[in-house]
């Protein structure tokens, strides 16, 4: 008994949830907390459907109690020749200038998501110039369909024609209710487009680590603006800093240096730099004094070794070393 009850403990620490995890976690659920709307398939219309949540979030899942940011802007975009939009660009601004793109790596439900998805063992492409470049295809989305098409054609382009947590929340979510059968006869072409790139963003997030978030989402181009005055997220400091590369190695997303527009600031980078570099910003405004603890953020484990700080050219020969094998 006492070997099972062992065999439970290894398990378990080898498999327990990051914090990150369990905060993603908890944000998911708390952001889709109507849990009565997903058995009787309606939409939550409470006080709170006024306010934004920050991640995407669709305001037509039958569990969203706030508003999507993205769904806003753009509906206040396409209202924006009878009343300025403040409250929304209010709403960004202030939930970039706290957060930036770390709602992306610890908030938002669609993150969430990709990461369980890019879990399943398969072969995973890794990140390469060619998925650099695609990661600015978002900024061209932003620009296209939640700015241009609801400005000049009061469409708002990324819900109607592309946004997957439209289609899986609030169309399957409500219309695979049996109290909205009567709604089915409503589906058309563009519903089966939808569906099908929401199928291809599941089916490719199996191979390819966050692909949507990368690629596709125009409010992580949003935030990523942010990236230099987000009160919190992870920082550099360069005094320390020996360029060796292992912060950029080891992360998944197309970052160019730790903290930039691409960084959804997941922490994997902090458990792997060999001279302590990178730490919270912002977190002595939650943690008293200088002994802030490194949150345990990364399902990744450091490489082993590397614990003390390294010469510049030692710790490149590192790297290469490694790349070569």
């Amino acid at each position: 008994m006492k070997k099972f009850f062992a065999k439970i403990k290894t398990w378990w620490k080898n498999h327990k949830p990051t914090k990150r995890r369990v905060v993603q976690l908890y944000a998911a659920l708390l952001t889709n907390a109507n849990i009565k709307g997903f058995f009787n398939g309606r939409i939550y219309q409470g006080a709170t459907k006024n306010l934004c949540v920050p991640g995407l979030n669709c305001y037509s899942c039958p569990g969203a109690i706030g508003a999507c940011p993205l769904g806003s802007l753009q509906n206040a975009l396409m209202e924006s020749s009878t009343r300025l939009p403040a409250y929304i660009f209010g709403i960004i601004i202030l939930f970039g200038l706290l957060l930036g793109r770390t709602i992306c790596g610890w908030l938002c439900p669609v993150g969430l998501g990709q990461e369980l998805l890019y879990k399943i063992k398969t072969p995973k492409l890794k990140k390469s110039k060619a998925t650099r470049v695609l990661s600015y295809l978002k900024y061209v989305l932003l620009v296209a369909l939640v700015v241009i098409l609801p400005i000049l054609f009061t469409v708002p382009g990324f819900c109607e024609f592309i946004c997957p947590a439209g289609t899986l929340e609030g169309g399957v979510g409500l219309l695979g209710n049996k109290a909205n059968e009567g709604s089915l006869g409503m589906l058309g072409p563009l519903f089966t487009w939808k569906f099908t790139l929401l199928v291809l963003i599941i089916v490719g997030s199996i191979f390819v680590f966050r692909l949507f978030c990368r690629f596709l989402c125009p409010l992580g181009a949003l935030y990523g603006f942010f990236c230099r005055l987000a009160l919190l997220g992870v920082k550099l400091d360069k005094n320390k800093c020996t360029d060796c590369g292992l912060c950029v190695s080891v992360c998944k997303m197309d970052i160019k240096r730790v903290g930039d527009h691409e960084c959804v600031h997941c922490g994997d980078c902090i458990a792997v730099c060999p001279t302590k570099a990178i730490t919270w910003k912002g977190s002595k405004l939650f943690l008293r004094g200088d002994n802030v603890e490194t949150p345990a953020t990364t399902d990744i484990k450091p490489i082993s070794g590397m614990v003390q700080p390294v010469a510049k050219d030692e710790a490149k020969a590192t790297v290469e070393g490694k790349d070569n094998a």
